[in-house]
């Protein structure tokens, strides 16, 4: 046996010469895992900008010195790429989603707080997005509340002050435009914390910002959706 089961460490062997390299490359591929961060698990181009030690989840289809690599994690290491297979249970903070991944064995699970053997899970998620308000009275977001998922609530922050006839703004969606919040601030650094009592959406339902007392001009507000999703078993 030359390496770890779990992790691949190299072990090192009886009477072995330069035992630090063994021992270097060992503590380097901890280094990497241990707390495990992910630039990335979407691009499928090994970067030309990468730091040392940094971890990318590599897709289907990767190419050049990924390419066969698909579902491992990539660690850059000394000028080149290493890579580890991961196991189900580990989980990896996706830096550019922001999500906590769980792999269940066969592939990572945005968000997953739980996943059975047979694919079933559970995922927790925040997704964020900067809203550009434009002129009227109401603006309808591009964020949405995915299909068939239960939502807990919507926060935000007024990034660039809201201008326009208004006194204020309420933020709901189409059923009920004041669901996450009335009587919300226009000024930069407003904030908005609209908890509510969990409710399932069944089709894809966006935020809707309405003008309270006159109309928007401009302004920009950083939103974020809060919910959960359930996933089902995979196919047979």
């Amino acid at each position: 046996m030359t390496d770890t089961s779990n992790l691949t460490l190299p072990l090192l062997a009886a009477a072995q010469a330069q035992k630090h390299v063994t021992v270097n490359e060992a503590l380097q591929r901890l280094d990497g895992v241990v707390q495990l961060t992910l630039r990335s698990r979407s691009e499928a181009t090994p970067p030309g900008a990468v730091l040392e030690g940094e971890c990318f989840g590599v897709p289907g289809g990767a190419v050049n010195a990924w390419a066969g690599r698909d579902g491992e994690v990539a660690q850059y290491v000394n000028g080149g790429w290493v890579f580890f297979t991961p196991k189900a249970g580990w989980r990896a903070f996706v830096t550019d989603r922001g999500t906590t991944d769980l792999h269940d064995g066969s592939g990572w699970r945005a968000g997953g707080v739980s996943a059975a053997p047979g694919g079933a899970g559970m995922q927790v998620m925040t997704v964020e997005q900067d809203v550009a308000i434009t002129a009227g009275g109401s603006v309808t977001a591009a964020l949405s509340f995915p299909a068939r998922s239960i939502v807990f609530g919507v926060t935000g922050r007024v990034t660039d002050a809201i201008t326009g006839t208004l006194a204020d703004w309420r933020l709901g969606d189409t059923s009920s435009d004041d669901r996450f919040g009335s009587g919300l601030g226009t000024a930069q650094n407003s904030w908005i914390s609209g908890p509510v009592n969990p409710f399932v959406v069944w089709a894809p339902t966006p935020l809707m910002l309405t003008a309270n007392g006159g109309d928007f001009a401009a302004g920009t507000v950083r939103l974020a959706l809060h919910y959960a999703a359930f996933t089902i078993p995979d196919a047979v």
